[in-house]
């Protein structure tokens, strides 16, 4: 986890956008990770952009992910998925991110569209915390990972758990091959 100084999530709320730090406080007892493996760094805001954040933190690429959502429409009603994919990869958009929203047609969803729904901040934004009825697809790579940095739903924090945890989300969905290497 290169040099982030972490502890664990739930005692950090002022580290967490209020959707991120209520998953966590509803974080089930029986889950396959405990919420205590889940761990919140503070960082610079201004370089939360993966490539920077990953320089300045010493965190490489393969142990940080992405965490984009996606849109598409579908008899008129706009669907939407958060995708997680390794930094060292890209979402296929309009190939697997497509077919498992079912639509026509996929794309990143609007930027202010995404902050608002998720209710977090546009460079932080992860998949703990995400509307209920989204899909959450996360690709293969990230599960197998055996800690991966995301996004806090703050641009001033990371958080920082075992990507096994990521399968256990609600709604997520595990894909092999979701994203194509970068």
């Amino acid at each position: 986890m290169g040099t982030l100084k972490t502890e664990p999530a739930r005692t950090r709320p002022d580290l967490l956008a209020a959707p991120v730090a209520a998953a966590l406080a509803e974080w089930p007892a029986d889950a396959p990770v405990e919420v205590d493996s889940v761990l919140v760094a503070p960082i610079d805001a201004e370089l939360a952009d993966t490539a920077a954040f990953c320089a300045a933190y010493e965190v490489g690429l393969d142990e940080s992910a992405n965490c984009v959502v996606v849109a598409g429409k579908r008899e008129g009603v706009v669907r939407y998925a958060a995708c997680l994919v390794l930094a060292t990869t890209r979402v296929d958009v309009n190939g697997v991110a497509r077919r498992a929203l079912d639509v026509r047609k996929a794309s990143f969803a609007p930027m202010a569209d995404a902050v608002e729904l998720t209710g977090m901040e546009y460079g932080g934004i992860t998949p703990i915390g995400l509307p209920a009825q989204w899909p959450i697809l996360v690709d293969a790579r990230v599960v197998a990972t055996p800690y991966v940095i995301v996004g806090s739903g703050l641009r001033h924090s990371k958080i920082a758990l075992p990507g096994a945890a990521l399968a256990a989300l609600p709604n997520a969905r595990v894909v092999e091959d979701l994203a194509k290497p970068a």
